[in-house]
């Protein structure tokens, strides 16, 4: 890499098992188009998953690590240029708060999944990008990181609006 600035991919599922993502991130498509809008390394927290990623990047010039739990990934977030994460409302948030560019990747397999209003609301409104692992390659080359709005974290109320609504809860 010689003296080429460091540009890390940060991908977390939480404490969740979300194979199809790691999979998606895993994939030669994504890695490529990671590749074309100029990020360097790939670092995926891969939770309870069974889908164990390549560290071999090919013949792609992409450093890939993997790893499946760890006490805070704050960290990891903080030296990240892009975070790719699950729908969790902990993770969305705290990128947000971090002001790190983010996609947001909505789990399709969970039942009455709440998440995916919570990602959608906050994509409208311009402060990540939604997609669905199968999306994932096109999400990543259309992204506009100019076009995302900084998140301030006095708008949570009527996000929480949102979900107590949808749950069925007092508003």
């Amino acid at each position: 890499m010689g003296d080429r600035e460091r540009r890390v991919v940060f991908v977390t599922v939480g404490t969740t098992c979300f194979d199809a993502l790691v999979k998606a991130v895993d994939s030669e498509e994504v890695k490529q188009a990671l590749l074309r809008k100029g990020y360097t390394d790939l670092l995926i927290q891969m939770g309870r998953g069974t889908y164990v990623p390549s560290k071999d990047s090919g013949k792609l010039n992409l450093q890939v690590d993997h790893f499946t739990f760890s006490p805070s990934i704050a960290d990891y977030i903080r030296e990240a240029s892009l975070v790719i994460s699950h729908a969790g409302s902990g993770s969305i948030f705290e990128t947000l708060r971090l002001g790190k560019p983010l996609i947001v990747v909505v789990n399709e397999d969970l039942m009455d999944n709440h998440q995916s209003e919570l990602a959608e609301e906050l994509a409208e409104r311009n402060h990540l990008f939604c997609s669905r692992p199968q999306t994932l390659q096109e999400t990543v080359e259309a992204m506009d990181l100019d076009a995302l709005q900084p998140y301030m974290p006095g708008e949570a109320k009527p996000v929480v609006a949102l979900i107590n609504k949808f749950l069925g809860f007092p508003v």
